[in-house]
């Protein structure tokens, strides 16, 4: 159902045609050639929140470079919890041993790390000067007190309880994060679902108290190392273990981004929460999620092949 005369733009004078679909008035107009739609219902920025979104960036100097931190660490909080939503998605499918399903999930995570370890140099663009404009205005907030990186290490398999306590005085975060710390960890579905396969993995592992640190495991580290000796024989999860190494791979290149930035920015000063800063930063490249995957590979041995190579036709 149209309007028998098209309203006018008050801007350009463009006809915008109006109707009624599925009970929502849309309109219509033919703007530079195109003909372009939209309606009363879901608009981009309804859908996107972009009016909430745009207006969350609340300095708390008159320094013109802090936009620019705020929004850099705005962006990484975004795309965490976009990692924290795949990686769920992802653990899901291993339980219901949907090894391909699982494997494109982490390819996109591995993606994502890609784009926040190339994030780090947009922030590198901040001078010292510049940073120590507005750092006095930060008192001791800090990224240390990132709930949600908090939770993705959790999920990943790095639990370390004490590291809650940062969080102490809201109980949403602290339910949250404990919830996290009790849960299977993205590896512990993984050693399930090499368990459901028929390889040698200790029950006491896979029964394991989840809130406390995982312990590298010999039996572990065999059934990784008979995979990747015969990958054809083990695809599926030589090819899992593949793309987790490259997730835990990617991620060590951001914290080793993310500390080399901190290091050119203010040097080896200490965090404004307190923390030792790059030297903290440095500790967290020891740190493993999938330790036998690593551990593994100094294992792994080539036969000799070929000859003695006398007869070369080049000197």
């Amino acid at each position: 159902m149209s309007d028998d005369k098209p309203a006018r733009d008050p801007l350009d004078g463009s006809a915008i045609r109006r109707r009624l679909e599925d009970g929502v008035e849309t309109f219509e107009a033919t703007i530079q050639g195109e003909t372009i739609q939209w309606d009363r219902g879901l608009t981009y920025s309804r859908h996107l929140q972009t009016e909430q979104l745009l207006n969350s960036q609340v300095p708390v100097s008159d320094k013109p470079d802090e936009m620019l931190f705020i929004i850099m660490h705005q962006t990484m909080e975004l795309w965490i919890k976009l990692m924290l939503h795949e990686v769920r998605v992802a653990m899901t499918d291993l339980r219901e041993d949907k090894l391909e399903n699982a494997g494109k999930t982490l390819d996109r995570i591995a993606t994502i790390m890609r784009h926040m370890i190339h994030s780090w140099e947009v922030l590198a663009t901040l001078s010292p000067h510049d940073f120590m404009t507005f750092r006095g205005f930060l008192r001791k907030a800090s990224g240390f007190q990132s709930d949600q990186y908090r939770e993705l290490e959790f999920l990943l398999g790095l639990k370390r309880a004490d590291l809650v306590l940062v969080h102490h005085e809201n109980a949403e975060i602290t339910e949250r994060l404990n919830a996290a710390l009790a849960a299977p960890s993205l590896y512990d579905e993984v050693l399930q679902v090499l368990a459901r396969t028929g390889h040698t993995i200790p029950d006491a592992l896979l029964e394991r108290d989840l809130t406390q640190p995982y312990e590298p495991n010999a039996a572990v580290e065999e059934a990784w190392l008979t995979i990747y000796k015969n990958p054809e024989e083990h695809w599926a999860l030589y090819s899992l273990g593949e793309k987790i190494t490259a997730l835990e791979y990617y991620f060590q290149e951001w914290r080793f981004k993310h500390m080399k930035t901190v290091s050119r920015v203010i040097g080896h000063k200490h965090g404004t929460g307190g923390s030792s800063g790059v030297a903290y930063l440095v500790k967290a490249l020891d740190l493993h999620f999938f330790p036998e995957l690593w551990t593994m590979r100094t294992r792994m041995d080539a036969a000799k092949e070929g000859g003695d190579y006398s007869e070369c036709p080049y000197s």
